[in-house]
């Protein structure tokens, strides 16, 4: 079958759809010259579109049900006995002119599926395939009746394929449904990358690898011209808008590949051996073109003709010698043209001799080739049948692999269900421990709190025990001093113990030093001013970059995991992030904190800051 489309037909005008008619323009540059009179043609189009990889007919005809609408039917592809794929079930509509042909493309462009998204109004969710096949069967021998033949029709078919353009999902914004076609259509594309790689490596470096077709509907049905059945062109749309940069570029890497690819067509063979023009003579002559007159008539006309045979006179001598010559005439030319047909039969014979000694080696030439081919066939047959049993034992193999992976499958997901319940009772156990740590660190703090109290209490009664003692000392002093030096003095009053506890509980905000009062050490936080102390948290599996300004904090505790002995000596938190950047290069970034204590006795980061040290090339 021949993918080379031509149009050797006239179309002629009808009433064309105003939806449409601004679009169809045929220049009559456009119309095919020097059309093979002896064949009759005919022009067939179908409208196809593969949706999430699965293919469906823009031209079927489907009931309207208003109460159970029924949604189209997917199509499947076919491979006939020539290896040409088709879809099965397609509706084919057979065309007579342009616009007939552009009615039945926009009947089924009505029912593409498209769909709002957050850059295009109208976005393709599907690739759509337009076909237009030619079919050719040649006329009789006599110019009149077409050959019922199937091996002398040709078909060309021409595809016109609309790809639906690849996405980003942060770009269009797509959810639900709008991203599952999105999905599809990525794939879709990249298996027809895919495809092209392969083939130029295959063609590049002399390999056979196998070219993926069969993983999209779309690269399956045109395998035949990947194959060398046809030819393909590539039309490649871009945007000049510079947020479309990588998008284009990603496009025109993909078009240079496909330029470097080439398959080998085959050789288109003639349609038949029959003499052309047979047609025209046929319509020329009025008739058939074997009506030729018979043997037996030319040779009767090139006869003497024979005189009058009528007699009126009794006495007529005349009429008897002329008839008796002219049958003399004829019998000589009769002994000559016989003897001449022996001679020409001994020739004709001795070719028929020749020609059959001639079909006879060809025969036998033919017949030793048929026998070579059985041969190979047979050979090729035990291969294969050696072939289908080493497939059978391959797929025996697999399938017990298969059966072997899905048993340790099941005991990774049980193994992983083990691990997952362990460790949800370590985080338990680790949890229960942290919050007895938690409580047990309250009651310590309760108590020493307590015991601080009760001290500052007993603390307290003795100073007031000690200074009534001293005052009793004093007052008998005083007493003693008045008695020798002024008998008639008045005597003080005693201070009552509630002023004297206030007196102390005064005292007790900063009490004066006790020799026998135990001391008490306040903890304080560190100045600012003295300079913070940093928990430098680098991981194991950061890489060491080669740039000049590296990250250093002096006096810091540089630690590979976090641990909370580390976080009560310091202040500050520094964490070190490698990741690797949308160029290629490692970014590193510093995640800075405070560490603040809480309420079980526990550390806590809050982080503030994040500064961040990347490598790049001055030439982009």
């Amino acid at each position: 079958m021949s993918k080379q489309i031509f149009w050797p037909f006239s179309f002629f005008r009808r009433q064309v759809d105003p939806e449409f008619a601004d679009m169809i323009n045929v220049q009559e540059f456009c119309k095919a010259e020097e059309v093979d009179e002896d064949s009759v043609y005919g022009v067939f189009v179908s409208y196809i579109e593969i949706y999430n990889n699965y293919i469906y007919d823009l031209l079927e005809e489907v009931p309207f049900d208003p109460i159970k609408p029924k949604p189209p039917q997917s199509k499947l592809l076919r491979e006939d006995k020539n290896h040409n794929m088709y879809v099965a079930g397609c509706t084919e509509v057979e065309v007579k002119s342009t616009e007939e042909a552009f009615e039945v493309f926009w009947r089924g462009q009505k029912k593409r599926r498209i769909a709002n998204t957050h850059l295009n109004r109208e976005s393709s969710r599907s690739h759509s395939v337009f076909n237009i096949k030619l079919v050719q069967a040649p006329l009789d021998a006599d110019g009149d009746n077409v050959l019922q033949e199937k091996e002398q029709i040709t078909i060309s078919q021409l595809s016109l394929v609309d790809l639906a353009g690849s996405e980003r999902t942060n770009r269009t914004k797509a959810e639900g449904n709008r991203l599952r076609e999105a999905g599809n259509i990525n794939q879709s594309l990249m298996t027809l990358r895919t495809c092209m790689e392969v083939l130029r490596e295959n063609q590049m470096y002399g390999t056979n690898k196998m070219v993926p077709y069969r993983d999209s509907k779309l690269t399956h049905l045109f395998k035949n011209y990947f194959d060398g059945e046809g030819k393909v062109r590539m039309i490649v749309c871009v945007n000049p808008k510079a947020e479309d940069y990588e998008e284009s570029l990603q496009v025109m890497r993909f078009a240079e590949v496909t330029q470097e690819v080439e398959v080998a067509r085959p050789v288109d063979r003639a349609i038949c051996g029959l003499t052309p023009g047979r047609r025209y003579r046929n319509q020329a002559r009025g008739g058939p073109v074997g009506d030729e007159p018979l043997v037996t008539e030319v040779v009767l006309q090139s006869f003497p003709p024979l005189p009058s045979c009528e007699l009126l006179d009794i006495n007529d001598e005349q009429t008897l010698p002329r008839l008796i010559e002219a049958l003399e005439k004829r019998h000589h030319l009769r002994q000559m043209m016989i003897e001449e047909f022996h001679k020409q039969s001994i020739t004709f014979k001795a070719l028929l001799q020749e020609f059959d000694n001639a079909v006879l080696n060809k025969e036998n030439y033919i017949q030793g080739k048929l026998n070579e081919k059985e041969k190979v066939i047979s050979g090729q047959k035990l291969e294969i049948e050696r072939l289908e049993k080493k497939n059978k034992t391959l797929e025996y193999k697999i399938e017990i692999l298969e059966k072997t992976t899905t048993i340790y499958e099941e005991d990774k997901r049980t193994l992983q269900q083990e691990l997952e319940a362990q460790n949800q009772k370590l985080q338990r156990q680790f949890s229960d421990k942290r919050r007895l740590e938690a409580r047990l660190q309250g009651m310590v703090t309760e108590t020493t709190m307590k015991w601080e109290k009760e001290c500052e209490r007993r603390v307290a009664a003795k100073q007031l025990e000690m200074q009534n003692k001293l005052w009793v000392k004093d007052e008998k002093l005083k007493q003693l001093k008045a008695i020798v030096t002024e008998p008639k003095a008045e005597k003080p009053e005693r201070p009552s113990r509630e002023r004297d506890r206030e007196k102390v509980t005064q005292r007790a905000v900063s009490p004066s030093p006790v020799p026998n009062a135990p001391p008490i050490r306040l903890r304080h936080r560190r100045s600012r001013s003295a300079g913070d102390r940093w928990v430098d948290h680098k991981p194991a599996s950061n890489v060491q970059t080669e740039t000049v300004m590296q990250p250093h904090v002096p006096h810091a505790i540089t630690v590979s995991v976090a641990n909370e002995k580390a976080l009560a000596k310091c202040e500050k938190y520094m964490l070190t992030h490698q990741e690797l950047a949308s160029d290629g290069e490692i970014e590193t970034k510093l995640i800075k904190g405070d560490v603040y204590k809480t309420r079980g006795g526990g550390q806590s980061v809050q982080f503030t800051d994040i500064e961040t040290l990347k490598q790049e090339s001055p030439t982009g």
